[in-house]
């Protein structure tokens, strides 16, 4: 189904929502997550499809246990840091907890909001069949959007914690009812988090829209991880569907006692480190 070959990345160009969705069955679709401008130059100059400036940055940036907290405001701000550092990837900003809930109304203002204030291209907005309408208005307004069904962390206490969905044939039919119903309304993908890859590949199979999976197995038509936790900075157990490239976590703190230690001993800084002594009539520069 999908051609094994390598993205050309040096001939990137911006990469647009009719893009995204064309490449269905053509080509698997990457996202990473990004929530500042130094991490957002990064993922996107590694060749990423989409960035998505999750509401994950509450547990990730604020330390937070989940990401009710997240304010519209936060999104906002972080959206607009990442945007600043993206010139290929599609800028994908989580819409937060209770900032589309309440009505369609107020779905498309604060959609709007991420698009005006933030520079965001595209919205994600948890839910299914119930936020249909939602979506159909945030789409009539131009803004395109990302579904995601599954696990939605913005229910976690309703689902009573960060558990797989879509066990047993009734709630796998939900998922490709609810993954169906942000289809119909107007999403251009959409996100698949912590379900059963059987399931997921049902679904992938039967929307004509990309699947982005998270913790929903190989079949999706793509892939999204937090950047943080690819990258292996994170403390603590990782989620089961988390793969650390790297360990830049430990990285991190090796450097930086290697520096208190040279603090400490007065090795740093050195002359290489030192602007030079202030001459009046030398015309050089300190820098």
């Amino acid at each position: 189904m999908y051609a094994n070959t390598e993205p050309p990345f040096p001939e990137r160009v911006k990469l647009t929502c009719p893009a995204v969705r064309a490449r269905k069955g053509a080509e698997r679709l990457v996202m990473v997550t990004a929530y500042d401008f130094t991490m957002a130059r990064l993922v996107d100059a590694a060749g990423v499809d989409m960035i998505l400036v999750g509401d994950s940055l509450g547990m990730v940036i604020q330390g937070q246990p989940n990401t009710l907290p997240v304010s519209m405001n936060d999104m906002v701000y972080h959206t607009r840091c990442v945007q600043r550092g993206v010139a290929h990837a599609l800028v994908v900003a989580d819409m937060p907890f209770m900032s589309y809930q309440v009505s369609a109304e107020q779905a498309v203002a604060q959609a709007g909001r991420l698009v005006q204030e933030g520079g965001a291209e595209a919205v994600k907005l948890e839910g299914g069949a119930e936020y249909g309408e939602h979506i159909r208005r945030i789409v009539s307004a131009g803004i395109p959007v990302v579904g995601h069904v599954g696990l939605m962390p913005q229910s976690v206490h309703a689902l009573g914690g960060f558990k797989m969905q879509g066990r047993g044939d009734d709630a796998g039919a939900r998922i490709l009812q609810d993954a169906r119903a942000v289809q119909e309304a107007g999403a251009f993908c959409v996100v698949l988090e912590s379900v059963p890859p059987d399931v997921a590949a049902s679904v992938s199979a039967d929307l004509r829209i990309p699947t982005i999976g998270i913790g929903a197995g190989a079949s999706c038509d793509g892939q999204v991880l937090v950047g943080q936790d690819l990258l292996g900075m994170g403390r603590g157990r990782a989620p089961k569907f988390v793969k650390a490239y790297a360990s830049l976590g430990a990285e991190a703190i090796s450097a930086i006692e290697a520096f208190a230690r040279d603090v400490r001993s007065g090795a740093f800084p050195g002359l290489e480190h030192t602007f030079r002594a202030n001459r009046a009539t030398s015309g050089e520069s300190n820098f």
